[in-house]
């Protein structure tokens, strides 16, 4: 991209610390949970599930700022906007991130709800099970929203999971009008089925509208937002909606459709999976890197599968291994 912009992206997503047990699946069942979801829980049952886990990892996450975390092992100029609190918590996220060399300045909350965190059951078969208690990132107050910098950056990345609480919903619809006023993008990632069961009229009329530049969604995604099972169809729907879709398909690999144009990329090859958790956030890192850099779309979608991969063969959403170093691998 143009060295216009101060940021190649700006996000806004949860800011939550990840922790991370494994477990095996008659802890599933016994809790009557589906393998490979992510559900809301309050402060109480937080603190109950905590109980039964085993042993954890702490460490911050957050989809959005996954992804960003992933961009800026890349290279690329980010800045991340997001709510903690005033704790323990909220001073280890703000850490890592900033760690990363991610802009990160929004003022942490000094009363009310802790720091948000993702309590993720691993299973033997890599599948993570995410139970989240928002705190304090669900109160993202519009007057946080740091439009300068949205105005500076040539992508704003919304979180679709940030979309189900009110005040962080109008916190993003003010930042989206922020953008296009600018003239800026805006990419959206719809992160879960039952984030568009209970938004996907909000999400079909931002689309209708043509406020997103760029849709990202896996296949379960996609099926739900267009509502209908067959996958084809699903993005036949959609595709002519949005100037960029992005679909991920998993072991499938991923496609991408732009006025038009379909391109189609494998999976990369992984001998073991072990942990899914932010496959879909580092994916978006890859490929929204690659436009960064002005790459192809089929390198983007390439980037995207390198880095998930990258992802899935380690326990934790933020990489472990040098991220630029593979993609120069495999890219050049």
């Amino acid at each position: 991209m143009a060295a216009t912009a101060r940021f190649d992206v700006v996000a806004i997503g949860n800011a939550i610390v990840d922790v991370l047990a494994r477990a095996d699946d008659a802890l599933i069942e016994a809790e009557g949970l589906t393998k490979g979801s992510m559900r809301l829980i309050d402060g109480a049952e937080a603190e109950r599930l905590y109980a039964a886990m085993g042993p954890a990892i702490e460490m911050s996450g957050g989809s959005a700022a996954n992804t960003l975390a992933g961009m800026a092992a890349l290279g690329e100029r980010c800045a991340f906007i997001g709510q903690v609190a005033d704790d323990q918590l909220g001073a280890v996220f703000t850490h890592d991130l900033r760690a990363l060399g991610v802009a990160y300045e929004t003022p942490a909350l000094k009363d009310g709800a802790p720091t948000a965190r993702c309590l993720i059951l691993v299973t033997p078969d890599g599948q993570r099970t995410m139970n989240t208690f928002l705190g304090a990132s669900h109160l993202l107050d519009r007057v946080m929203i740091d439009e300068a910098w949205i105005a500076d950056a040539e992508i704003l990345y919304l979180e679709g999971y940030l979309w189900d609480p009110p005040l962080s919903r109008a916190a993003m619809r003010r930042a989206i009008d922020v953008a296009r006023a600018a003239g800026r993008k805006v990419a959206f990632t719809l992160s879960d089925a039952f984030i568009i069961e209970r938004h996907g009229p909000d999400f079909r009329a931002l689309i209708a509208e043509g406020l997103f530049d760029i849709l990202f969604a896996n296949e379960v995604e996609i099926r739900a937002l267009a509502e209908t099972q067959d996958f084809e169809a699903a993005v036949a729907r959609i595709a002519p909606q949005v100037p960029l879709l992005v679909v991920t398909r998993g072991s499938h690999g991923a496609l991408a459709i732009q006025g038009g144009v379909r391109t189609e990329v494998p999976a990369e090859p992984i001998e073991t999976v072990v942990d899914t958790t932010g496959a879909g956030d580092l994916f978006a890192a890859g490929f929204l890197s690659g436009l960064a850099e002005g790459r192809p779309i089929a390198d983007c979608l390439t980037m995207g599968a390198v880095c998930a991969r990258e992802i899935i063969a380690q326990v934790g959403p933020r990489a472990q291994t040098d991220l630029k170093a593979k993609v120069a691998a495999r890219l050049g």
